[in-house]
């Protein structure tokens, strides 16, 4: 399991060495978007030999049966990787399918080190890291979000950290919902641009927030939400 950056940011910086090197000694990978897995490998090595490596793409809606030449060619010997477009694969991202699979058949599954905005968020977030829980996206539509946003503050009411992502794109549809939908005393805190020079990561209450509506500009952002009156 090969983490890639959060953005465009020196590798050196989030990336460790052995990682490195271990991604530039294999030909065969699972990835989510071909094309941004060609540009990370060129990116890490400009010789890497990319004619010669075997890319095999997997969505969310990837069936399982779908990875067996993949999965065959692990089996007979060969190393592989499973790389996400950004971060670590597996969290919200569909490299869990190929882990999954490879479990299955009883194939080694190996997770390298390297940055997740999730982890990273929940540090700098001063929110509560001893029990938290990852929900992914929320529904689009907007009655979807508001109830969604509703349930998770109640969650977060027994003390528990709730943690969630939106398109960059929709950040700013998101944020409206959050501060029209949760209580003033709520803290919610607002990870954007993790690991990049434009970092900004900022927890307040929703009564601070609404006297300062964050833009976002289409920024890759993490959401956290815990209710005040079971702050760590």
């Amino acid at each position: 399991m090969i983490p890639v950056t959060l953005g465009d940011s020196d590798p050196d910086l989030t990336i460790p060495l052995r990682t490195r090197e271990i991604t530039l000694s294999i030909r065969l990978f699972a990835v989510e978007d071909v094309r941004t897995a060609r540009r990370w490998l060129r990116g890490l090595d400009k010789t890497f030999p990319i004619d010669s490596t075997i890319f095999f793409p997997v969505g969310k809606h990837s069936d399982p049966s779908g990875l067996s030449e993949f999965l065959d060619r692990v089996a007979e010997g060969a190393n592989a990787g499973v790389m996400s477009e950004a971060g670590m694969p597996g969290l919200a991202d569909p490299g869990n399918i190929v882990a999954s699979e490879a479990h299955r058949r009883g194939i080694r599954v190996i997770p390298l080190s390297g940055p997740s905005s999730v982890m990273l968020a929940i540090v700098a977030s001063g929110l509560n890291g001893q029990s938290f829980a990852f929900h992914g996206y929320l529904p689009v539509d907007a009655p979807g979000r508001s109830k969604a946003l509703k349930e998770l503050e109640r969650l977060s009411s027994g003390g528990q950290t709730q943690i969630f992502m939106e398109t960059p794109f929709r950040n700013g549809k998101m944020v409206e919902e959050i501060l029209s939908v949760c209580q003033p005393s709520t803290r919610l805190c607002i990870a954007a641009d993790i690991t990049l020079a434009s970092e900004e990561i900022r927890t307040m209450s929703i009564a601070e927030w609404r006297r300062q509506v964050p833009v976002l500009d289409k920024r890759p952002a993490v959401f956290l939400i815990q209710a005040i009156g079971n702050r760590q």
